[in-house]
């Protein structure tokens, strides 16, 4: 056995083996092959984590679907006719602008916000709403070049985000598509609010690591989709984490059975975290304001 002097003056080759060949190119070839293992290894683990985080929400898409159907209750239509001239109100992005979960159309998001809207202004609100389950920020310019020729929204609100952190979408990617859209509701007139993607931390159906992987990626989208959305001249609202103490307290109320989409209660507390910044918005536009409350139920 050698002495622990000799073996710390040796040299790493020398300790691992390596150095003990004269010939440089068999040497060159084990480091190549050992560095090889190693980066492989480190490829193969963040792979795996891709891969493993696809799969959980491939699974949680069909809980989704074999649950609550692949749309919500539809809720588009004329909120409070009598009071006149109606606003219209646009929903886009994905299933929590469509409302999945929601008991039945009088406890959907959008037609909380509608009421809330008419009764603000003193106007009818013409509730319109283009959001598809599943969608990826990507799919918003889609989703707006399916409006009827002519149609501009007073209002657009635009909630979007969980599905790219599911699908690995590439942050940046999934924030330049949000920001075109914003980008394009504003030139042509429409107030734009966002509500920045959901904290996918506080999804009970998701388990552990991939809950708390989500969720600092759902963070992490949520903060770039605020700052490209305040650039592109709408207001956004960090919706996840406003409703996160509610929902992660009493997540037996405020999710629906799939345990991962709002229920009626959770979408009732959405549109209460929604509603000023977009009453803020009518404001905005020239709109006459009433003195805000809450309808009866909201």
């Amino acid at each position: 056995m050698e002495p622990a002097a000799g073996m710390a003056g040796r040299t790493l080759l020398e300790r691992t083996g390596l150095g003990r060949s004269t010939d440089s190119a068999h040497l060159l070839r084990k480091v190549v092959v050992a560095s090889a293992v190693v980066a492989s290894s480190a490829a193969a683990t963040v792979a795996g984590v891709a891969l493993l985080f696809r799969a959980e929400g491939e699974m949680a898409r069909k809980a989704s679907g074999d649950v609550l159907g692949t749309a919500g209750p539809w809720a588009d239509r004329v909120y409070h006719p009598s009071y006149g001239q109606p606003i219209r109100l646009l929903l886009a992005g994905d299933s929590l602008a469509a409302s999945l979960g929601a008991a039945n159309a009088k406890t959907t998001f959008g037609a909380r916000v509608a009421r809330g809207l008419a009764k603000h202004s003193f106007h009818a609100v013409d509730l319109r709403t283009v959001a598809v389950v599943g969608s990826l920020s990507s799919e918003l310019e889609g989703q707006l070049d399916g409006l009827p020729d002519g149609y501009v929204p007073d209002i657009a609100v635009l909630v979007v985000g969980g599905n790219d952190v599911m699908q690995r979408v590439p942050p940046a990617e999934s924030v330049a598509a949000l920001k075109r859209a914003v980008e394009r509701l504003r030139a042509q007139g429409a107030e734009v609010v966002v509500g920045t993607c959901p904290d996918l931390g506080m999804l009970p159906a998701v388990p552990q690591p991939l809950r708390s992987m989500g969720g600092r990626a759902s963070r992490h989208l949520a903060a770039a989709q605020y700052k490209a959305v305040l650039a592109a001249g709408g207001r956004p609202v960090e919706l996840g984490q406003a409703v996160k103490p509610l929902f992660l307290a009493d997540p037996a109320d405020m999710f629906a059975a799939d345990h991962v989409h709002p229920s009626s209660l959770g979408y009732r507390r959405a549109a209460r975290v929604m509603l000023p910044a977009i009453l803020a918005a009518h404001d905005q536009a020239g709109g006459v304001a009433g003195p805000f409350s809450l309808p009866a139920g909201q």
